[in-house]
């Protein structure tokens, strides 16, 4: 499913098993985890506040961030394409991931035709990714 930023998909897995399926698929794709954020720990810690598991993954596509980068150096302010997982109801979660051709719309980065291309690329392959999670 679409929404304003990117991709969602709702899956009936747990939470651990969710974040390793998610990083499998990109993978798949070309993608590897470069950072977790781990927001429930972190809130806990350093608020003392009480949240639900949810996890920001910087998941990068060397090839396509080399090739972005090298056109157009602000584009870094981007990457690395943000994934995120959190726990919902249930024992279930839902899984989102930024549109690159969405980020490339904040300072008119889309005009340079370069960049239009990596980020046609990596939606394309962000998109199988969650077409291997809908299969789950």
């Amino acid at each position: 499913m679409n929404s304003d930023l990117g991709f969602e998909i709702h899956l009936d897995l747990p939470y651990d098993e969710t974040l390793e399926r998610v990083a499998a698929a990109l993978k798949s794709e070309g993608f590897g985890v470069l950072t977790r954020i781990d927001v429930q720990a972190t809130l806990k810690e350093k608020l003392n506040q009480d949240f639900r598991p949810y996890s920001i993954l910087g998941a990068c596509n060397p090839p396509l961030a080399h090739r972005a980068l090298s056109s157009d150096p602000r584009v870094g302010l981007m990457l690395p394409c943000n994934v995120t997982v959190e726990a919902t109801a249930n024992d279930k979660t839902l899984v989102r991931i930024a549109d690159p051709a969405i980020m490339l719309q904040v300072g008119a980065l889309s005009e340079n035709p370069t960049l239009q291309q990596v980020a046609d690329e990596a939606r394309q392959r962000l998109e199988r990714v969650i077409h291997q999670l809908e299969k789950l």
